[in-house]
């Protein structure tokens, strides 16, 4: 299949499942508000899902699927066997690691709560009761990842790509049951301790939809007793860099919950919801860019047909900004207007909403990076190549860190979203440079010429839609048809703009479609 297939399968679902997350987190406002219950709600959510797209969807898919890829080479049951020795291992981790962190979950949290949260006992007690149920959510997900990455080495990447449906469904189930229930504190503290229990309910649900699909499929993982051999150990050897090297974003928001710890209550909400329209266009286009090439890099690099890794690599990287700049360019101008329309309403106030678009604004100037460093790694991943993405990770962490002791006393939650835009910037430069001095991977000049000019396009079209959000402001917290209204004008306008900008300088044509559409391997 092609890349641009598989971007479309995986990248299509996935926008399914942003939508329904979408809808969450309108709901999370208008019901929950900021501060309180809804940090802490926010804090007991985040340490399991960080944790997931930290260890399970970033290091272990990462390490698993080349390994897996090249045991499919030798024959289906080599591969199982190497499948069933990775879940023999994997399982009692789990188990392990879940009930320490369930049973230390008061000192846990107690590490990244704000002072707000601290200081209040009763809101900090139902964290920890949310986060104790919550938290079994990671080692579903964590076997869900292994089903999936076996389906996607298999290019079925359909079934692990709608599985967050799941997930939104069961919270928004909890939300819609607080929405209509008498409001007021009793009724937030008990819509969080719902949407906890739906938190694990909807991860047991992906592990058996995976699960299915995988047998569907023909493949089924047999359970065998814990053993540490050769592949086990290659693989251990290969997942604890990866954690790094492929989940840098997530690791600048363990470090960004460090510097919330310090911050006016209410600031870990703004930033997860903030998040929420950074991680639309990172998701669609960033990890479904990442999951559709990494299996067929690793059969090239394997088969030595440097060329075809190339051409891949390339496609993946022009794929990646053609999508990406415009949507950067479009939210740094507009989240402003995205957040008051879906978001301004019920407890989530104007001064919550102002907040909150700015930080998308902070957020999406480093998207673009974000994405490519999804689209980058694969190659490094693809020849086993684990630490060099650590040490470039490492080095954007750094100035992460630094930009944000320098900046947080002075510009607040702000400088949580300058800092990691800028650390993902100098994490891509790292990447590409090594990537081509090594010989991996050069831009041609064709390739560079086509990136300026989608740049190009989008400064237009950046303009045309700030001309809109001027005379359209009033309209953004009007009513229901005036906010809809506003919302469709910024859409069109930001679509014509830009898609004549991309005729006129040549950016989408025939040949590049048929490039696109061209099959991986």
């Amino acid at each position: 299949m092609s890349l641009l297939k598989n971007v479309g399968t995986i990248g299509g679902l996935t926008a399914v499942s942003r939508v329904f997350g979408f809808l969450r987190d309108i709901m999370l406002a208008r019901v929950l508000g900021a501060g309180g219950v809804a940090d802490a709600w926010q804090l007991a959510f985040q340490l399991p899902n960080l944790f997931r797209r930290l260890f399970a969807e970033g290091a272990f898919a990462s390490a698993f699927v080349p390994l897996f890829n090249r045991h499919m080479t030798d024959g289906e049951p080599a591969a199982q066997r190497f499948a069933a020795e990775v879940l023999a291992i994997l399982l009692p981790i789990l188990v392990l690691f879940g009930g320490l962190m369930m049973l230390g979950m008061p000192w846990v949290l107690w590490l990244f709560a704000n002072a707000d949260l601290r200081s209040d006992p009763e809101h900090y007690a139902l964290a920890v009761t949310m986060g104790q149920i919550a938290f079994p959510y990671l080692m579903f997900m964590s076997l869900a990842t292994l089903t999936a990455a076996v389906l996607n080495s298999l290019s079925r990447f359909a079934a692990a790509a709608a599985a967050p449906i799941l997930l939104n469904i069961c919270l928004l189930a909890a939300l819609f049951w607080g929405a209509f229930q008498p409001q007021g504190e009793e009724t937030r503290q008990a819509t969080g301790f719902y949407l906890a229990v739906a938190v694990s309910v909807s991860g047991l649900l992906q592990l058996l939809w995976l699960t299915f699909w995988m047998r569907r499929g023909g493949f089924s993982i047999p359970f065998s007793r814990p053993k540490m051999t050769a592949r086990v150990k290659e693989m251990g050897v290969l997942i604890i860099p990866a954690v790094f090297g492929a989940g840098v974003y997530q690791i600048s928001r363990f470090i960004d919950l460090a510097f919330i710890r310090g911050l006016p209550d209410g600031s870990l909400t703004y930033m997860a919801m903030a998040d929420r329209w950074n991680q639309l266009p990172l998701g669609i286009i960033g990890i479904a860019l990442g999951t559709a090439i990494l299996p067929a890099l690793s059969r090239f690099i394997a088969r030595e047909e440097r060329e075809e890794a190339q051409r891949l690599q390339s496609n993946a990287i022009e794929m990646a900004m053609l999508l990406t700049v415009p949507a950067a360019v479009a939210l740094f101008v507009t989240g402003s207007a995205f957040v008051r329309v879906f978001m301004q309403s019920g407890a989530f106030t104007m001064e919550d909403a102002r907040i909150t678009g700015l930080l998308v604004s902070g957020l999406v100037i480093g998207l673009p990076a974000y994405v490519l460093v999804k689209v980058l790694t694969p190659n490094f991943f693809a020849r086993k190549d684990t630490r060099t993405p650590v040490i470039t990770a490492a080095i954007s962490l750094l100035v992460t860190i630094g930009l944000n002791l320098l900046l947080v006393p002075r510009i607040g939650v702000l400088s949580l979203a300058l800092a990691g835009s800028a650390g993902a910037w100098v994490n891509t430069a790292l990447l590409y440079g090594i990537l081509s001095r090594r010989g991996y991977f050069t831009l041609t000049g064709r390739v560079t010429g086509r990136l300026v000019r989608i740049t190009l396009a989008a400064l237009p079209m950046g303009a045309a839609l700030w001309l809109v959000m001027h005379y359209a402001d009033a309209l953004f917290t009007g009513s229901t048809g005036e906010r809809a209204m506003s919302i469709l004008a910024l859409i069109v306008v930001g679509a014509i703009s830009y898609g004549i900008c991309a005729v006129l300088l040549r950016i989408l044509d025939k040949a590049t479609i048929q490039r696109l559409m061209r099959r991986q391997a």
